[in-house]
Order: structure tokens, then C-alpha cells, then sequence
């Protein structure tokens, strides 16, 4: 069963038993939504998430592309690999580095 976590995004079409999974635990999602691409998925249940973003230099009058990267916490019922576009929301710390959960995977 996968509930409604109040954001537009595709549900997984798997289930899970995991009680961080925002669609089949209770995990609660709030604040920011971010996209950006998996960098590495090595950790178990956690991916790398690169995203890029321009920032302006007052003192050179000109934008720079900065990029920075964001552990996210994956549950079991979503397939992902390196190089997949996702969907990422906040929600609490879940770890030391993790408070993010993926919500949606888009190839």
C-alpha cells in the first residue's frame, strides 16, 4: 500500500517494509524539494546527490557555476543507478549526514 505524502510526485510501484520509506513508513517530508543527479550509490539505503547552480560575484560583476552535493536516504522499493535524474525532499535527520529522502526517480 502507498500513501499520499502531499507532494505531486510518481509513486514507486514496488512496496517495502521500511519504516523510513516516505510512500510506505511513516517518515514525514517538509521544506525544500531539490533536483539533481546520483553521483554514487554505494552506501546501503543512501545515495549522493549532485545538484548545479549559478552564483553571482559581486566583486567581478559575474555568475559562477558552483555544484554541491547532498546525501539522501533511499528506500527499497525505488530502483536508482548513477547518472538517474531525482527528486529529493527534506525531512528530519535521519543520520549524521542524511536529511533528505528520494521521492521520485525520473531516468
Amino acid at each position: 500500500m502507498v500513501k499520499n505524502i502531499g507532494i505531486q510526485v510518481k509513486a514507486p510501484k514496488k512496496t517495502c517494509n521500511n519504516r523510513y520509506c516516505p510512500f510506505c513508513g511513516s517518515l514525514s517530508l517538509r521544506g525544500k524539494l531539490i533536483v539533481g543527479t546520483v553521483v554514487s550509490h554505494k552506501g546501503k539505503n543512501m545515495v549522493v546527490v549532485e545538484r548545479e547552480y549559478s552564483r553571482f560575484v559581486v566583486k567581478y560583476k559575474r555568475y559562477e557555476r558552483s555544484k554541491s552535493r547532498i546525501h539522501a536516504f533511499i528506500s527499497d522499493c525505488m530502483d536508482v543507478s548513477d547518472g538517474n535524474k531525482v527528486k529529493i525532499a527534506e525531512c528530519r535527520p535521519l543520520s549524521k549526514t542524511i536529511s533528505f529522502a528520494v521521492v521520485e526517480v525520473s531516468e
